[in-house]
């Protein structure tokens, strides 16, 4: 039985106001707690939409810092109780042995945290101190039988330290590494332009880190693939291969919007992606029923991508819709970073 995945907000609570944040990049919003009652429902309703659909759900658990909730700890208590698996992510600053044993014991499998370039770049995107703090919490985590991930959101202001930071995540020895690409929102356009990567700008960065990736093959990292340019780029290396005989109508990879995780948000709205505003819905109605229905279809029309539709890649890439959102206001518009002509 396979997992449906679940990005859940429980607070807009946080310690940083992060420069590429989603959550305060429309100005400074009132700050959200889902209400204790709220979770417990929204809970019930995951249960059902995914016994409806026959497969398990898993929580990424997050905010703001989940931590920060009010309720943190009965919430965690409550997913325990009815077996579901989750991760979170959330930031370094509330991390210590005890906390993190107990997470691990209420049933988090993986914690995640974010990396956005070497010490003096990070600590201009989140918090003075964040990147130091951020490396001690690895061990920290590790040390509770938890997973640490390392996320990076990728732009031109901190692109050429990538590669060195990768040395800097295998030393400290967490278990996973990925990047995504800075997503623009509507009130971010400075930011658009200052931090715009051009495609063979790109593919060369990807080209660095995949040498990174090679000479650390068994460190004990995993390296998450997780832009789906990656495929891209390996198709190209001729390291990945168009399977045969399978049916063209069928879409086998690439983005995952509307295809196998949903957007909870703390104020109850449903969004078909987090990264950008992709509203389907309400908790207070099914998730199965919005899941099946016609706002969640609006991002289904896979033969309406304006330039994946002529690639021979659009069952297995078609970048990042939500990049291209951010640039062009349009989920079917050209991914900025796709270098491939076509």
């Amino acid at each position: 039985m396979g997992y449906f995945a679940f990005q859940w907000h429980i607070t807009d609570e946080c310690d940083q106001r992060c420069k590429h944040c989603y959550i305060f990049a429309e100005g400074h919003p009132q700050l959200v707690e889902m209400p204790w009652e709220r979770l417990v429902a929204v809970l019930a309703n995951v249960e059902r939409m995914a016994d409806k659909m026959g497969c398990q759900p898993y929580l990424y658990i997050t905010g703001g810092d989940p931590i920060l909730h009010s309720r943190f700890w009965d919430f965690l208590e409550l997913v325990n109780s009815r077996n579901i698996a989750f991760t979170i992510m959330g930031n370094p600053f509330h991390l210590s042995d005890e906390v993190c044993l107990r997470m691990k014991q209420l049933g988090c499998r993986k914690y995640q945290l974010s990396l956005d370039g070497l010490r003096e770049t990070h600590d201009r995107f989140r918090k003075p101190g964040s990147y130091d703090r951020t490396l001690e919490a690895i061990a920290t985590i590790r040390k509770s039988g938890m997973h640490c991930a390392i996320m990076s959101t990728i732009s031109a202001a901190n692109i050429d330290e990538i590669p060195q930071l990768i040395d800097v995540v295998v030393e400290h020895k967490a278990d996973i590494f990925a990047f995504g690409r800075y997503c623009p929102t509507s009130e971010d356009r400075a930011h658009m332009e200052a931090w715009h990567v051009e495609p063979e700008q790109y593919r060369l960065f990807l080209e660095k880190c995949w040498a990174k990736y090679e000479q650390y093959r068994d460190s004990g990292t995993t390296f998450n693939l997780k832009d789906h340019l990656w495929t891209l780029f390996l198709y190209e290396k001729g390291l990945f291969k168009i399977p045969e005989g399978l049916d063209d109508d069928t879409i086998y990879d690439g983005c995952n919007c509307a295809g196998c995780h949903f957007t909870i948000s703390a104020e109850g709205r449903l969004m078909a992606c987090r990264r950008f505003d992709s509203y389907v819905g309400t908790t207070d109605e099914e998730l199965y029923d919005v899941w099946c229905g016609q706002k969640m279809e609006l991002y289904r029309g896979h033969e309406k991508f304006e330039k994946c539709r002529g690639c021979e890649l659009l069952r297995f890439c078609r970048g990042c819709p939500a990049v291209a959102f951010g640039y062009a206001k349009d989920f079917y518009a050209p991914d900025p970073q796709c270098w491939k002509e076509i």
